[in-house]
């Protein structure tokens, strides 16, 4: 069946999520969001679109987008094809990076809005990545609490609000509310999907014969489901281990990544590169 045309946001603004194809991941290392996002903000310079939020997380990015001249298509045409170019060249891989199709949500009143503003700047929070959303860098929330950098357009949220300190405490608050998740985007082929990789990854067939590994093998084994794009509830429910548990095994990723690229016996090209990577004093929301 051909695809739906998407309804045109009255307001103009959506909720976007792109994904790595089969969920695998798309950033792997500091690098790697750097390079994105100032593709992004390339982009927008060229297409005219208003940037209110962004989260880059590991297999997927959101987006709180206010679309300018250009179609959302071309728009994301532009950076999935750009971004994912570089990285196969850069990791030496072959084949598409992204799913073929952009997930998209019109935001078409405030209340939404806010709604989607403050989920997007949770979502690390509620990955168990980081404790409170102000540690995440590659967000917006900075944005937000420290005044408008080179990227992110604040200006919406805040004439809601009027003052900052009011928008900011609102941003700080926990909220049952969600939006469009990532949780739910094309469950049952996922749910199929994580199964087969937890078979093929730990040679167990169930969360029983899981238990009973060695917990250095069951700790190795959630890193490597991680990395191979399954979501921190999957694996919950996969391996009976508690979400909050996998947060905390799985934040060891990046912290080994940051070694890597840090050591001097890194790959000199690469290493190269990274000693231009954005520092915690540039603005990089």
């Amino acid at each position: 069946m051909p695809r739906q045309a998407r309804r045109e946001s009255g307001s103009g603004i959506y909720h976007i999520m792109i994904r790595g194809v089969d969920r695998q991941v798309i950033f792997r290392d500091d690098g790697d969001r750097s390079r994105f996002l100032n593709m992004l903000k390339e982009t927008k310079a060229v297409s005219g679109f208003k940037l209110h939020a962004f989260c880059l997380m590991p297999n997927h990015v959101h987006l709180l987008l206010e679309q300018g001249a250009e179609p959302l298509g071309i728009v994301f045409k532009r950076i999935g094809v750009r971004y994912a170019g570089w990285y196969n060249k850069k990791y030496d891989r072959v084949g598409h990076l992204f799913q073929d199709r952009f997930r998209s949500e019109n935001v078409e009143t405030d209340r939404y809005y806010m709604t989607v503003l403050r989920y997007i700047l949770w979502n690390p929070v509620k990955a168990h990545m980081v404790p409170d959303p102000a540690m995440y860098r590659w967000s917006s929330y900075r944005a937000y609490e420290k005044g408008a950098g080179s990227l992110t357009d604040t200006e919406y949220a805040e004439k809601l609000f009027g003052l900052r300190e009011n928008l900011v405490a609102f941003l700080r608050e926990d909220s049952d509310e969600s939006a469009m998740d990532e949780e739910q985007f094309d469950r049952r082929l996922r749910e199929e999907q994580a199964r087969e990789i937890f078979g093929r990854v730990t040679n167990c067939d169930s969360a029983a014969a899981f238990r009973q590994l060695d917990p250095a093998w069951q700790k190795a084994y959630v890193r490597e489901l991680y990395a191979e794009g399954l979501s921190t509830l999957q694996i919950a429910k996969l391996t009976d281990i508690p979400r909050s548990t996998i947060g905390k095994t799985i934040r060891g990723i990046e912290r080994k990544q940051k070694e890597t690229i840090e050591s001097p016996t890194a790959d000199p090209i690469f290493r190269e590169e990274a000693l231009g990577y954005l520092t915690e004093n540039d603005e990089i929301w």
